[in-house]
């Protein structure tokens, strides 16, 4: 198949590509960074190089291509983070509809059914609303992932300045986590599933509480004694402030992070979770994490 992949060779990207390549797949690589360009010959892939907001490119480039694995990649050089993943996943299935593109697999994120409540992934939601309204699609694929384990790199700084993990979510308030490798993994099965339809499927790799993500990755740095402290949203708010987060970015994340503590996040989740799920577990990345921390 020729298959295209938004998200150059990122944490996501790279092991789909690869995992495609050798399926012998066809694989074409949109990256905006030319620099990419010889590293993504070098899996076997082609590389695209242009923006993912220019919808002339995007439409050329999925033109006679059997499948796209979409997504929007992070940004917080934006002023809103979530109108611009909604302009972004505009632009997306408006390429997707000119070029004529069947079928689709999207990354998007556990929360994306909600309309409010769950800040950044907010955009998520009118992401997934503009391929779910596209007429022309056979197949789609809304791939929720849910936390994403190398957010947990974040805490590097704070633990090492403080001692501590403070946020508002914290304690026994349960995170279910996955790790890139299995969401390309799940991608991979979406992309050469030959059912039609669209359809949601949740991708998670591992669930703990706060308490033993720290005392996991606590043991792996030498700090066994490393606790996981739960502060209020205004104390969160102003935190990020205080590190340079604008307001409405710092107000979206405590958000989100406040959907977790409540259990707001993963309800759909638990009524939907996966018959299976991926096999890095929060133990695999702890030692991951303590070759960042001891960087």
């Amino acid at each position: 198949m020729k298959i295209i992949v938004i998200g150059s060779l990122g944490n996501i990207g790279k092991p789909l590509t690869q995992a495609l390549v050798q399926k012998g797949h066809e694989v074409t690589v949109i990256s905006s960074n030319p620099e990419r360009k010889k590293e993504i010959e070098a899996l076997g892939a082609t590389a695209a190089i242009g923006l993912v907001d220019d919808v002339d490119f995007l439409t050329a480039t999925f033109t006679g291509a059997d499948v796209v694995h979409a997504m929007i990649p992070p940004t917080f050089a934006v002023p809103d983070m979530i109108e611009h993943a909604r302009k972004a996943g505009a632009i997306q299935a408006k390429a997707i509809e000119t070029s004529g593109v069947k079928r689709v697999v999207y990354v998007s994120s556990y929360g994306a059914e909600l309309e409010k409540g769950a800040g950044l992934i907010v955009g998520h939601h009118h992401i997934e609303n503009a391929l779910l309204n596209l007429q022309g699609l056979e197949s789609l694929t809304l791939l929720r992932a849910t936390y994403i384990y190398y957010n947990l790199y974040q805490l590097v700084g704070m633990i090492k300045n403080a001692g501590f993990i403070a946020a508002n979510y914290g304690g026994d308030d349960r995170v279910v986590m996955v790790s890139p490798e299995d969401i390309a993994a799940a991608a991979v099965e979406e992309i050469e599933s030959t059912v039609t339809g669209k359809r949601v499927r949740y991708v998670a790799s591992d669930e703990r509480t706060c308490n033993e993500i720290a005392r996991l990755l606590g043991k792996a740095i030498g700090k066994p004694d490393l606790k996981w402290l739960t502060i209020s949203d205004d104390e969160m708010q102003k935190a990020y402030e205080t590190n340079g987060v604008p307001a409405h970015t710092a107000s979206a994340l405590v958000e989100m992070f406040g959907a977790i503590h409540s259990g707001l996040l993963h309800e759909d989740y638990d009524h939907h979770r996966p018959e299976k799920i991926g096999k890095v577990k929060l133990e695999d990345f702890a030692k991951e994490f303590a070759v960042a921390f001891n960087q």
